[in-house]
């Protein structure tokens, strides 16, 4: 007889719906294949071929030649077991001193098996004990809850503003879960166009945040996969370039800049460890004792995919993506145009104007949750992602996320299109909430008003 295994026997991460959400999204978008998805987060389709790929291997042997390595010793390092922390330190770490001004030694970067195990390596190496926690913007990226979940650490939320997080918020937090007898080890966020609000911090803020950490003694997870893509060329420094002390561990991806097949991220962690006999080594040494045990080490074949991707850009990705930033902007600021469009009749639909990124978020006047998305799916022929993916409580319950990375601008339009009549043939009649004046309405959680 075959073995039979109770679920609740499992661990929560297996039937916990947050951790669940990316599987329902992709099982969704499975029945209904013709539905214009605005739920989809990922780079589109249109910028790489697999004719690439050859080109990029063959630009990375031949900067490996250049390095002074013979035939035997670069078939080794694309077709062995390789270093634990990886063969583009040197390349990522000049990449980011040209392009973010970040300045940090090659030892300390990572190149991890893309930005989320780079996630579950931080909080695996810096949560040592019991009482030990992480402190998480709100709403949050599902794949960092879902990480701390599988390791069994807790999420303390730290609501997000229009403007992003508020350091005096975090100060607050902070010193609660102190006082509480816990120890709060870092602080996860996305300062630019986060995922899923869309809003970015102001610099000052950044730099007030900066200071509370050291108040705090926090480290800041800072996670930039959509640095590059703002709607305008202003400069938004990381928090790693403002860094002067060490606090900031920084989380990197090449899946929107590059593609996302090659499954290559990167953690880069400065911070000196000192251990009982007075040795010292970075951070990003220390944990790829952790690395180790996850994936041995990242594929030297997706490195050296990368590594000839940022050969051919000199280093820059900034120079090398310039085709992909006006692509997004278009398909920005043409999301934006469509809600003003479709919505510009309905005083209870509000929305946030992102100054760049993937995503923007829409209140509505009704439930935004999974069997919504069903009828969406099945009966508008339109996917979206709910709110309340990214929210550990009740929040995000009459709201909804927008992507408009991988569509062209015809399918944003018609996507919004399909949206407006759901809202109109769905929206709940009664609701005195969302029913106040427009002039008086205020914004979205964590959002500003956009038409």
């Amino acid at each position: 007889m075959a073995t039979l295994l109770a679920r609740e026997d499992l661990h929560t991460s297996v039937s916990d719906p947050a951790s669940a959400s990316m599987n329902f999204l992709n099982e969704v978008s499975a029945r209904f294949p013709d539905a214009v998805s605005l739920a989809a987060g990922r780079p589109h389709d249109g910028f790489h071929t697999t004719d690439d790929l050859d080109r990029y291997l063959r630009s990375y042997l031949t900067h490996l030649e250049g390095l002074g390595l013979d035939a035997e010793q670069r078939q080794r390092q694309l077709l062995q077991y390789g270093r634990t922390n990886g063969h583009l330190g040197a390349l990522i770490a000049r990449m980011l001193r040209l392009d973010e001004g970040i300045e940090v030694p090659e030892r300390a970067v990572m190149v991890t098996t893309g930005a989320q195990e780079a996630m579950v390596i931080a909080l695996r190496g810096l949560c040592a004990g019991p009482g030990d926690v992480v402190l998480a913007v709100e709403p949050c990226y599902v794949g960092f809850t879902g990480a701390a979940r599988l390791l069994g650490i807790e999420v303390v939320p730290v609501p997000e503003t229009a403007d992003g997080l508020d350091p005096e918020t975090v100060l607050a937090v902070a010193r609660a879960v102190r006082a509480g007898g816990r120890r709060p080890r870092a602080l996860y966020l996305v300062p630019n166009f986060a995922n899923p609000s869309g809003v970015s911090m102001p610099v000052a803020a950044r730099r007030r945040l900066l200071d509370v950490a050291a108040e705090a003694d926090l480290l800041l997870l800072e996670d930039d996969p959509y640095g590059l893509f703002g709607l305008d060329d202003e400069p938004r420094p990381t928090l790693k370039a403002l860094d002067t002390d060490q606090r900031v561990v920084y989380l990197g991806s090449f899946a929107k800049s590059c593609f996302p097949g090659a499954r290559i991220g990167f953690l880069v962690a400065d911070q000196v460890v000192m251990d009982g006999q007075g040795g010292r080594a970075l951070l990003a040494e220390e944990l790829s004792t952790v690395k180790s045990l996850l994936t041995v080490n990242t594929s030297p074949i997706a490195q050296a995919l990368v590594g000839g991707f940022l050969v051919e850009s000199g280093c820059s990705l900034r120079t090398a993506v310039t085709g992909k930033i006006r692509f997004y902007r278009r398909n920005l600021r043409t999301l934006l145009a469509a809600l003003e469009h479709s919505f510009a009749d309905e005083p209870r639909v509000r929305w946030n104007a992102p100054d760049g990124g993937f995503f923007a978020v829409v209140d509505v006047p009704l439930t935004a949750d999974e069997s919504l998305l069903e009828i969406s799916g099945r009966d508008y022929g339109v996917l979206w992602t709910p709110m309340s993916f990214f929210h550990g409580g009740d929040g995000g319950r009459r709201a909804l996320r927008l992507s408009c990375s991988a569509l062209e601008p015809e399918q944003i339009e018609e996507g919004v299109r399909r949206l407006a009549r759901l809202v109109r043939e769905r929206a709940e009649p009664s609701d005195p909430g969302l029913a106040a004046a427009p002039a008086d309405r205020g914004a979205p959680a964590a959002t500003t008003v956009a038409g």
